[in-house]
């Protein structure tokens, strides 16, 4: 199943809040990521608060983006 991000909120502890198109709002954290090649450059905060949605997925300033498969798959539900 495919599905596309429709927004995209930093929040602490380089965390990112995702909202799906199927409607579910999901958790990832980016923790596991930031010695990895470019996304190592997202340990500084303001390139790490400059993601965005760029088409289906999300985008920082310096490029890095991540599938959106891996970003529903490795991501837990947000109760609200």
């Amino acid at each position: 199943m495919y599905l596309a991000i429709k927004t995209v909120k930093p929040i602490n502890n380089y965390n990112l809040i995702l909202t799906f198109d199927n409607g579910e709002i999901r958790q990832f954290d980016m923790n596991p990521y930031l010695n990895k090649g470019i996304f190592q450059e997202l340990k500084d905060i303001s390139k790490f608060n400059s993601v965005r949605v760029s088409f289906d997925t999300i985008e920082w300033d310096n490029e890095a983006d991540l599938d959106p498969e891996i970003l529903y798959e490795n991501s837990v539900t947000v109760i609200e």
